[in-house]
């Protein structure tokens, strides 16, 4: 599997460079953010490594702009940035994982496979649940027949949800759908992202979509009865 590691450390890029291909991959490196971004888009790549702090072009800013072009390769960002605004701005960006330097190599690893299983398990056909409707592939959603536009994060809630449409999941069913495995922050954050969706989702169209299984977690039903 090729990566893309788009970082502006010489020394850095060319220890992850050894370390990843050890791993089996085979890894491209861009030094700026403008060549990462031309990369990412004109490439194709199995999983994308990021620094935030890039020369001509921001981390925040190649996320932004190859989502934008509509590539949807998995980025896991790998940052010294720590703050909790840094991680929610770069995950609105586009990116699906976030990791602070210093870091443990056997974790970066362990994320970018879960990252490559869960792109792997992406259906490319589109869902329906009742008059919601979800491209899993161009991750666009439609309620009604008019298009809402959701960040990055609230879709890969919404596009767990879906693919098992009527099932209860559990907390951490989605912390493991959608963040990483091994994550130790606040489970609430779900409920925080299921608020969000419902706001956009469910409120202006008079829908309960989005339901909550007290004890036993959240799904998605048609419309919510």
């Amino acid at each position: 599997m090729k990566l893309l590691l788009v970082e502006d450390d010489a020394r850095l890029a060319a220890s992850l460079r050894r370390g990843l291909e050890a791993e089996g991959f085979a890894v491209e490196v861009a030094v700026d953010g403008d060549d990462g971004a031309w990369r990412a888009i004109e490439g194709t790549y199995a999983a994308i490594v990021l620094d935030l702090m890039l020369p001509r072009r921001s981390g925040f800013r190649v996320c932004t702009d190859v989502r934008a072009a509509g590539v949807w390769t998995p980025i896991l960002v790998l940052t010294a940035k720590g703050g909790e605004l840094d991680e929610a701005e770069a995950l609105d960006a586009g990116a699906d994982d976030y990791l602070t330097k210093p870091f443990s190599y056997t974790v970066l690893v362990a994320r970018l496979r879960a990252l490559l299983r869960r792109a792997a398990q992406r259906t490319v056909v589109p869902s329906e649940v009742g008059d919601l409707r979800v491209d899993h592939a161009g991750r666009r959603v439609w309620r009604c027949g008019r298009e809402v536009t959701l960040t990055a994060r609230e879709f890969d809630v919404l596009d767990a949800l879906v693919r098992q449409a009527g099932q209860v999941l559990s907390k951490r069913d989605l912390l493991d759908a959608v963040w990483a495995s091994d994550f130790d922050g606040d489970p609430n954050v779900v409920e925080v992202y299921l608020r969000r969706l419902r706001r956009k989702l469910d409120e202006p169209f008079g829908r309960r979509s989005l339901e909550t299984v007290r004890g036993a977690g959240y799904r998605v039903v048609a419309d919510g009865g």
